[in-house]
Parts: C-alpha cells; sequence; structure tokens
C-alpha cells in the first residue's frame, strides 16, 4: 500500500499522478471500511479526498493551513 509510506505532507509531493490516483483509491477505501462499522457522513467524506490530496500537493503545508467548513447549512422556514 502506498498510504503506508505517506508520514507528512511533502512525501506526496514524490509520487506521480498514478501513484496519487492509488493513494486517492486506498484512502475512499479506507473511509468506506470505517464508516460502514461506525457510520458517518460517507459521500462528504470521499468527495474530498482528491481536493485534500491536491491542496497537500500544491500548498506548503502544514505551514501553508487549510480551513475547512465542516458546518451544516440551515434552513430558514417563514412562518
Amino acid at each position: 500500500m502506498l498510504l503506508d509510506r505517506i508520514h507528512q505532507p511533502d512525501d506526496l509531493k514524490r509520487l506521480s499522478i498514478p501513484e496519487l490516483e492509488q493513494v486517492a483509491a486506498e484512502i475512499r477505501r479506507f473511509l468506506i471500511e470505517k464508516l460502514s462499522v461506525s457510520g458517518g457522513h460517507l459521500s462528504s467524506n470521499l468527495g474530498v479526498v482528491e481536493l485534500t490530496l491536491a491542496l497537500h500537493v500544491h500548498y506548503d503545508s502544514p505551514r501553508d493551513k487549510f480551513i475547512f467548513d465542516v458546518g451544516h447549512q440551515l434552513t430558514c422556514t417563514k412562518y
């Protein structure tokens, strides 16, 4: 598994595009396995895998900070 070789964000910068795709697949497989047991939001977690990998590859994390808004949107109802 490539994921076992990732210990810090700089490790991702040394991977080829096909290797990054493999890491993304391994992360998605991990999420599916864990969330099928514990429950949780599956689709939003799966949808952010490639985005997060791309941010780590193109920015200098952890020096560059990423902020993800994970709040749920509220719907206003007229009375």
